[in-house]
This record gives structure tokens, sequence and C-alpha cells, in this order.
């Protein structure tokens, strides 16, 4: 029977019902975690009298909570269903991210940074996970590439808006940098309300879906399901994912896109800001955030056509391996350019390959792993790979301040990005990992 129309009709209305508001979420929850690259040059440091070293502990200690609870709050949204748990999660950083409004010390700002990360903890992979549940694999690669975008369009929009926040010096008799933590922590206490009302956990429960749409898409799932290997499923599901090759090898892929990423994120703020002193130019908060801005938006270009290219192609190696080249190659080169304008040109090149990857590697894990195995496994590979984002900003902070620059701490980065180039080739041809190059035929048929 040919389920053609069921099908393109599900997809339609979960890319406009689901997609934009799970997307949202992230956005909202990235712009919260990276808050503090923003305050820091915007009075913060200064305020505080924080050095190099501190604000990178500051930044990555975040990780550290986070990482600490990764896998059981995943296991969680698996138990209690995404809609509840998802919605406490935001509910939760909300609050912790708004109490940064009052922080009045090094030690406290490490404290509430701690917190953050448990609150935030199991959001990105459940995130993933609740929409690989309503997604069959063929299409996969196209909903988490628009769900990605959020990424990128968070330092497009929110570092101008950033920008803005911390000009309203005074507000509510609070410094600038002090009320963009008040802007951007009451969007994720609202938002995680009405996730409670707005979400369901699964396309059964969905009334604005057709019964011959809930039947398309629970026949495919189960189908989808069912040829899954055994190992990664209901029974065993923990066992399976952290005794698995597989995942720990992806594990180390994502970890150097992950340091990479928050590199760039935590500290391409603060770069931009010396450029007052390195070539004598005069900018405003907003300005500093327009310009942090620009990277940003050819990434999000580069991130929907070559995910687009995975899709109708067959994702292969390639496709994750050619951005961690080009990433890695490009970072360090950024800090040598000779100009701002040359600069932000090489740093775009870096934030294009890293946000052209992560859409492509996100749709590995969800091929051989289901049920619990799926949530542990999703949730292991993201907690692994985000050892980074405490290693990133922490080590990029600590070499910087022994050796006065940010040349080398970026050459880290870019060797980093290069092992994971040549990690997803090895476990390529090794067969390590799921063929790579697997369902590309069901990949074409739905593009």
């Amino acid at each position: 029977m040919d389920h053609a129309p069921e099908a393109r009709s599900a997809i339609r209305k979960i890319t406009i019902r689901i997609v934009p508001f799970v997307a949202l979420m992230f956005f909202i929850n990235f712009l919260d975690r990276t808050a503090i690259s923003f305050a820091a040059p915007g009075g913060m440091e200064d305020d505080l009298g924080l050095s190099a070293a501190q604000f990178g502990l500051a930044s990555g200690v975040f990780f550290i909570g986070y990482i600490l609870l990764e896998v059981p709050s995943n296991l969680a949204l698996h138990r209690f269903g995404a809609r509840r748990w998802l919605a406490r999660i935001m509910i939760t950083w909300g609050v912790v991210s708004l109490i940064f409004v009052w922080v009045q010390n090094y030690p406290q700002l490490v404290g509430l940074r701690f917190l953050l990360g448990v609150a935030e903890a199991g959001f990105f992979p459940g995130a993933i996970l609740f929409l690989s549940s309503w997604v069959p694999a063929a299409y996969r690669g196209r909903i988490l590439a628009l769900f990605y975008l959020a990424q990128p369009l968070t330092s497009v929009i929110g570092a101008p808006l950033a920008g803005l926040l911390l000009q309203q010096h005074g507000a509510f008799g609070l410094a600038g940098w002090r009320f963009m933590f008040l802007g951007v922590s009451v969007p994720a206490i609202v938002v995680g309300v009405i996730c409670w009302f707005y979400l369901k956990d699964r396309p059964a429960d969905a009334g604005w879906l057709t019964a011959s749409e809930k039947g398309w898409l629970q026949q495919t799932l189960a189908e989808e399901d069912a040829a899954k290997p055994q190992a990664g499923k209901e029974t065993g599901g923990l066992r399976a994912a952290f005794g698995s090759g597989r995942v720990w090898a992806l594990c180390g892929v994502y970890f150097g896109f992950i340091y990479g990423l928050y590199a760039l994120s935590f500290f391409l703020p603060t770069i931009i800001s010396g450029f007052s002193e390195q070539y004598g130019i005069t900018m405003t908060d907003l300005t500093k955030g327009l310009i942090t801005a620009i990277p940003y938006v050819p990434a999000a270009i580069a991130l929907w056509l070559w995910t687009r290219d995975a899709t109708r192609r067959g994702l292969r190696t390639w496709h994750i391996a050619v951005p961690a080249v080009v990433g890695g190659i490009s970072v360090p080169v950024a800090l040598f350019a000779g100009s701002p304008a040359a600069t932000i040109a090489v740093i775009a090149v870096t934030a294009m390959a890293i946000f052209a990857a992560l859409p492509n590697f996100w749709t590995l894990p969800t091929r051989f792993l289901s049920g619990a195995g799926a949530a542990a496994g999703v949730a292991l590979i993201n907690t692994v790979g985000n050892l980074a984002g405490f290693a990133a900003p922490y080590v990029t902070g600590a070499v910087h301040d022994w050796t006065g620059g940010y040349q080398l701490p970026m050459i880290i980065v870019g060797i980093f990005m290069l092992l994971s180039a040549v990690l997803i080739v090895l476990l390529s041809r090794r067969d390590r990992v799921p063929r790579i190059d697997h369902g590309a035929a069901t990949d074409r048929a739905a593009a």
C-alpha cells in the first residue's frame, strides 16, 4: 500500500507543530548557558575581579554538574515522558539563571554555574531522543537540521540581543550584565510552563494527526525498532549502551567537535572585545554583539545545505570528516589573519564546519539503539562529549594566562577537531560504527 500521502502530511505537521517549539527551547537553552560569555566583557569580569583562567573555570564547571546527571536525567525522561521532564528541566534552569542577577563574587559564580549544569542536564539528548521518537530515520537528518539551526541562530539573534540588554545599565537598579541575566532567564521559565501543556509524548497522543498519519508513523517507527540489534533495545539497554564500542567511539568524535564549539562560543566575544586594544577600534556592546553574530549567519546556511546534501546522497563518512578537517585547520589560522575582517571571516569558516557536521553526527546513535538503550546511549555520548565543554573554556583561559595570547589555545582546539576527523574515518573503515552510508536509499526517497 502506498503511504506517501500520509508520510508527507505527517512529516509536514511535525515540522510545523513540534520542531519550531523544540528549536525555541534549544535556542533559550544555548543562550542561557553561554550568557556568561557576553556578561564577562560586558562588566562582569571587572565587577567580580575575574582572571581569564577564573572565567574559563566558571564557564566550564557548568559541564561538571551537567555530566553527573546527564544519563540519569535522560532515563527519567524515558520513564516519565518528554513533556513533563523537558518542562521540569526548563523551569529549573530558568530559576537558577535568574539567581545570577545577584551573584557577588567568584565562588558564588562557580557555584551557580555548577547548579545551572545540574538543572540543564538531560535537555539536549532528551530533545534529540524526543524528536527521534517522532520521526522515521529517512526524515531524521532533515528534522535534526531544523532543530540544530537554533544553535547558530542563538548567536545570530542572541548576541545582538545580549548587547542590547547589556546597554540597559541602571534598569531596575542593576548593572547591564545583571539585567542581561534577568532578560535571558524569564523566557526559560515561561516556555517551560508552556511545554507542559503543548508537547505530546508520542504520535498516538497527537490530536492534530489523522488516524492514517498516526498509523503510518507508528508502523514505520515500530518496523525500524524491530530491525535494530537486540543489544540496543529495552532489555539490557543500559549495559548495551555503556558496553558498546560504537557508542564510546562516537563519544570521542563528539568530544572534538564540542571542544571547538565551546572554545568558540565562550571566548569569541572576548576576542572581539580585544579588537579595541589590538586595532584601536571603539565599539559599543551592541556593536560587539553584532560582530559576534556574523560568523553564525553562514554557519546556519552551511548547516542546512550540508545536511540537505547528506539527506539526498545518503550520509557518508566525509559529511562528518571533511567539516572536522576544515574546522581543525581554520580555527588557529583565525588569530593570524591580521585584521578584524579577516579574523571574523576565518572564524566564520570554523563555525560553518562545526555546525555542518553536528546534525549529521546525531543521526548515527539512533540507527542501532532504541528504548532505554537509546536513552542511555545518546546521553552517554553527550555526556562524554561535553567533558570538552568543561575542558575547552578552562584550558583556553589557563593557556591564555600562561602565554598571554590565544594562539596556542586555538591550536589545541584545531588538534582536537582533526582527531575527530581521523577517528570517524578509522571507525568507518573498520565498521565499528553503523555503516555511515546505511539508509541512503530511503534518505534519497524522502528528499
